[in-house]
């Protein structure tokens, strides 16, 4: 019944442009959505990559830091007198 209902319907030219342009709108509009969920991942993406550096550097300057400290007790008494601190 159905079947039938919907093929004397598709029948009139007008109901095929309709759906026709129904088509058209739905595509670009899947299309338009699409695009908003790749710039969204784009910008995790880079916020992430941004946090990644970040810690990156931090970590560099904690390393830098460590190789710089006195050895042993002696090597920091010699930096305090010195000033070095």
């Amino acid at each position: 019944m159905w079947g039938r209902l919907l093929a004397g319907i598709s029948v009139l030219p007008w109901v095929r442009r309709a759906a026709g342009y129904a088509l058209v709108a739905l595509t670009f509009s899947l299309f338009i959505l699409n695009i908003r969920r790749q710039g969204e991942r784009a910008g995790r993406a880079a916020e992430r990559l941004e946090n990644l550096e970040r810690a990156n550097a931090i970590q560099r300057q904690m390393l830098e830091a460590a190789s710089r400290r006195p050895c042993d007790r002696d090597d920091l008494v010699e930096r305090l007198r010195k000033g070095g601190f």
